[in-house]
């Protein structure tokens, strides 16, 4: 897995433009600087480090450059994120038949 997506999942303004470009599809940097407090050129940086990751990929039409979402390297995290969960699902369930068969006791 690649330690590029965690580090542009990081930023919580990375996380919001992923949702953004996910509910409202490909738009320009100027149009979806329009919902942000930040700069167009700060903004272009986060995209930058989305585009890097695979997150985001940028397609030209006529003058403008649209960002797409690109949503296939996030599985990796959920598969990851999976792992953990049984590793975690084991050693709850552990604790639970340890709690109901008294062995605290």
């Amino acid at each position: 897995m690649s330690t590029a997506i965690f580090e542009a999942l990081a930023d919580p303004v990375r996380r919001d433009l992923i949702l953004d470009l996910a509910e409202h599809g490909p738009r320009t940097a100027t149009e979806i600087s329009k919902g942000y407090p930040i700069s167009r050129q700060g903004l272009l940086k986060h995209l930058g480090k989305l585009e890097r990751a695979r997150l985001v990929s940028v397609r030209k039409k006529g003058r403008g450059k649209f960002y797409f979402l690109t949503p296939e390297p996030l599985s990796e995290i959920d598969i990851w994120i999976k792992k953990i969960e049984a590793v975690w699902d084991k050693r709850l369930n552990r604790l639970k038949d340890l709690l109901e068969n008294d062995a605290w006791k």
